[in-house]
């Protein structure tokens, strides 16, 4: 593969976490035998601060090309470009173009977004989004500065890789993104000392700032006035805190270091009194393997960094941010007040008990190492994998259900609710029964009620997820409602758990009636559903819808190369449909199959189709926003646009004259 990585942040020598990751992950794919590149920048520009950049490389003998405002060079593998001007998202760019990566790496280390949006507009490339820290995520309550529009970048990404469990479920759970986790925070590969001792000097804090609990770890200096603190500066270090560290006499300041052996053969104790959401923290691993006992937050993914290894300890967390940023460019945040008893407690046992230190030392230790020694880029290397296979094969149409169902005068709501009352009340053999003998009485208008009556040109509509037949919506159109097997007249049906399967049924039955002129109209999941079906109907040779209206739908390329969430519940299913519970019995099956289909689709990429498409939205839709219908745009070498509604998912319950207007101008 030919992976460039996109860091909008300094590569190499960089002492921070992510950035310290990033570079391992790169150099761990390179030694594997892909092709790697890296574009990153200095910390900041400016004439002073490339001639330090460059004296930083000399003096470890680091052999580079400078020009352009680019320092080039190569490191274990890895062509390295690194921009010292201002014009880091245009070379960003001309990089992407020149290479041509099968996979961009992007990160959460790019904020502003500027290298993602360029990133996802590389025509070949998929593009893999690194999830490293959540106050850097444009959503949800650990985000400083929420956005929808970052927010959809991100979803338009191949994968979502968070760099622990904590945040992995965090995008899943604040952002509906299809994220995993796989590890992304290697160590170097190196054969670590052993160097926690009960008489080394210092009891250290890194990058100590407002969001890394700089109040916790003064307050401890100033309860224990007679031990050596150290803090080592960083990227939130600001000129009030290294004000406040500087006027304790017991605290020193340390740069940070590449050699990171060095500090820890001074350290006692570390302290990680983080007050944000820490997506893992490198930190406390790098410890623990060197046998340093961590007093750490029990927050975010610190206690995956943990190990199950004491001590996990209590803090207030930051709730909220200031609407800016300080001078180190880090979010403003509002602190609240601390409780330190737990943290002087903990640190008194440390430093007063040495069999208890020595204790907490052998066993950080012991359980980083068993941990460092499984870790490797190999399950990331797979899932990049998985990003370029997106070839699967059609399903036979042997496997699609078997024949179609008509219950009589069969008529249901959106979920089928009304079908689903009357099986409940039947017993499990009645069940059985009518489903053999609704089986016999199977046809093709159990897919199209009434398409024999309805002369073409035909409208077919194709529903939402757990929707029915256009219920509570009338056109002045003729239209074709499309019936999915699982419910309304066809509830004893298996339905379909899969979107090949799925299709190729839908062509078998639609291609009797594929000569007349005909359109689709797909809502939410439906509008993949017709568009997976137009790609099916392609493939065999039959006709073409002439016009595909989207409806409500994210464009399908935003689910290239897409992994599957957990499951939900049966509970949150209904929850989610509002359904009854004594309905359950009938209707989950439908649900969880209608869930299982979406959620299992993954877009593969094929030439644009020869119809139009319209992509309709509501203009307060949450959910789908317009550079979702505007992705639309790429799946049709005809004609394209965007038709914005009031309202919100189902828009036409607010302007339903305006939408019935627009859909018979668009089918016209």
């Amino acid at each position: 593969m030919r992976i460039l990585l996109a860091q909008n942040s300094l590569y190499y020598p960089a002492h921070g976490g992510g950035d310290k990751s990033n570079r391992l992950l790169l150099e761990a794919l390179a030694a594997r035998g892909h092709e790697c590149r890296a574009v990153a920048r200095i910390s900041s520009f400016g004439t002073l601060e490339q001639q330090q950049y460059r004296a930083e490389l000399d003096a470890r003998g680091v052999v580079y090309e400078a020009a352009a405002g680019v320092v080039h060079f190569t490191r274990l593998g890895v062509d390295v470009r690194v921009v010292t001007s201002a014009n880091l998202r245009a070379y960003c760019a001309a990089q992407s173009r020149e290479f041509q990566p099968d996979i961009i790496l992007a990160s959460t280390d790019d904020p502003t977004q500027a290298l993602l949006e360029e990133a996802i507009a590389a025509p070949s490339a998929r593009v893999v989004y690194l999830a490293r820290a959540t106050l850097a995520l444009p959503f949800g309550p650990d985000c400083a500065f929420p956005s929808e529009s970052k927010t959809a970048r991100i979803h338009a990404c191949a994968r979502v890789v968070g760099v622990s469990q904590y945040v992995a479920d965090y995008c899943r759970r604040h952002a509906g993104l299809d994220a995993v986790h796989v590890p992304i925070s290697l160590m170097e590969p190196e054969v670590w000392p052993d160097l926690g001792r009960f008489d080394n000097q210092l009891v250290v804090v890194t990058n100590p700032c407002a969001v890394k609990g700089i109040d916790i770890f003064l307050a401890l200096a100033d309860q224990f006035p007679e031990t050596a603190f150290a803090a080592v500066t960083g990227w939130g270090t600001n000129a009030r805190d290294r004000a406040a560290l500087q006027a304790r006499p017991n605290v020193r300041l340390l740069e940070p270091v590449d050699e990171i052996d060095l500090l820890f053969a001074r350290t006692r104790v570390l302290l990680v009194p983080s007050l944000w959401a820490e997506a893992r923290s490198r930190i406390v691993m790098e410890a623990m393997l060197r046998g340093v006992p961590v007093l750490a937050a029990d927050v975010g993914g610190i206690p995956e960094a943990k190990l199950g290894v004491p001590y996990l300890l209590p803090v207030n967390r930051i709730k909220s941010y200031r609407p800016d940023v300080d001078e180190q460019m880090v979010p403003v945040a509002e602190v609240p007040p601390q409780e330190i008893g737990p943290w002087r407690e903990a640190l008194r046992r440390l430093l007063g008990d040495r069999a208890h230190y020595e204790e907490i030392a052998a066993a950080s230790r012991h359980a980083a190492l068993a941990y460092a020694r499984t870790l490797t880029v190999e399950p990331l290397e797979r899932l990049l994998e998985t990003c370029l296979d997106e070839t699967e094969p059609e399903s036979p149409e042997s496997s699609a259900p078997g024949p179609s169902l008509a219950l009589p005068n069969g008529r249901g709501s959106e979920t089928g609710s009304g079908a689903a009352a009357t099986l409940a009340a039947l017993s499990p053999e009645k069940r059985e029964l009518l489903g053999l003998r609704l089986r016999r009485r199977a046809n093709a208008s159990s897919w199209f009620p009434g398409i024999d009556r309805t002369p073409a040109p035909r409208l077919f509509w194709f529903p939402h997820a757990g929707g029915g037949t256009l219920a509570g919506l009338t056109l002045d159109v003729p239209h074709i409602p499309v019936r999915l097997p699982g419910r309304e007249s066809r509830l004893l049906e298996t339905p379909f758990e899969r979107m090949q399967p799925l299709v190729a049924a839908l062509a078998a039955a639609l291609e009797p009636y594929a000569a007349g002129p005909f359109a689709f109209f797909g809502h939410s999941m439906g509008a993949v559903v017709a568009f997976e079906l137009a790609r099916t109907l392609r493939r065999r040779g039959l006709p073409l819808p002439h016009i595909l209206i989207a409806s409500s739908a994210r464009a399908p390329q935003f689910r290239r190369g897409h992994v599957p969430p957990p499951p939900a519940s049966d509970r949150e299913l209904l929850e989610q449909l509002d359904i009854a519970p004594e309905l359950a019995a009938a209707v989950l099956p439908a649900l969880r199959a209608d869930t299982n289909l979406y959620s299992h689709y993954s877009y593969r990429d094929e030439p644009p189709l020869e119809c139009p498409i319209r992509a309709y939205g509501g203009s307060t839709d949450s959910h789908i926003l317009r550079v979702h219908l505007e992705g639309w745009r790429e799946e049709t070498a005809a004609s394209f646009a965007v038709r914005l509604f009031s309202g919100g998912h189902f828009y036409w319950r607010d302007s339903g004259a305006e939408f019935r207007q627009a859909l018979e101008a668009d089918l016209e």
